[in-house]
């Protein structure tokens, strides 16, 4: 159909993705290892898995509704979240299982509004919003755990355990910020009652970790520029899956 976006046109992926025609294919070849373009019962899809695959990205990317994003595409608003269903949990960023012995992770929550009251409570963005903890590798920037969402009210320390983060990490050294005392991760140093101030080597030490830290808010800046993590209106496990496949499209749009 003509004057309708598709992969065969190698302009429309970039903006509509977030990718390189190079990482927009290697997304594609993961896609078809899981058997996304295997044949099935019922009827085809009316897409081929290439604009498929762009169609779930420029959803993440645009956050437009299904109204408006189908006509884009050519297909009904049915078709449209009939493929989103279905490629969108296939593109679910699968958490590392081992890590090397001086891997060092940096870990931090980041709050993303979402509209489904039965997962997200007001936050301290004085929005309905879920918990997202988010483990990146502090050498290569790539996100390589995702926790399960928790209430927008849910303190970082708490979350990082609720969530699951704190169970795939395990006893790897992780960088975190002054709100998860006593979780076991290296955080910045604190005055104790009574202390005027900070010793010279702890004021440096602070500094090079604040430095550090810093990364993992670089990767939710990159991240939320696929606009569904601005204004989720998913419900249920979709606020999940939206923030996995993503996270696995930010580290290709990384790694190259």
């Amino acid at each position: 159909m003509a004057g309708v976006i598709t992969a065969s046109e190698p302009s429309w992926i970039a903006p509509f993705s977030g990718l390189s025609l190079q990482q927009f294919g290697k997304l594609v070849t993961v896609l078809r290892r899981q058997g996304a373009d295997a044949a099935r019962k019922g009827r085809p899809w009316s897409l081929p898995l290439l604009d498929r695959a762009l169609l779930v990205a420029a959803y993440w990317r645009t956050n437009l509704t299904m109204r408006q994003l189908a006509p884009l595409f050519g297909v009904s608003k049915s078709a449209a979240d009939r493929i989103i269903d279905h490629l969108g949990p296939m593109l679910a960023l699968q958490p590392r299982k081992r890590f090397a012995r001086d891997t060092v992770l940096i870990v931090d929550g980041t709050l993303v509004p979402t509209r489904d009251p039965t997962i997200a409570e007001r936050s301290k963005n004085y929005r309905y919003s879920t918990n997202h903890q988010v483990v990146i590798d502090a050498y290569t920037r790539l996100v390589v755990v995702v926790g399960r969402p928790l209430a927008g009210n849910r303190n970082d320390c708490k979350a990082w355990e609720e969530s699951g983060a704190k169970a795939v990490v395990g006893k790897t050294m992780t960088i975190a910020d002054g709100g998860y005392p006593g979780a076991g991760l290296v955080i910045p140093h604190r005055r104790e009652r009574g202390q005027a101030g900070l010793s010279d080597w702890k004021e440096e030490h602070n500094k090079s970790h604040k430095q550090v830290r810093a990364r993992v808010e670089h990767a939710f800046a990159l991240m939320k520029t696929w606009k569904i993590l601005r204004d989720c209106r998913l419900q249920g496990d979709g606020v999940h899956r939206a923030m996995l496949g993503i996270a696995r499209m930010h580290n290709l749009a990384l790694a190259g």
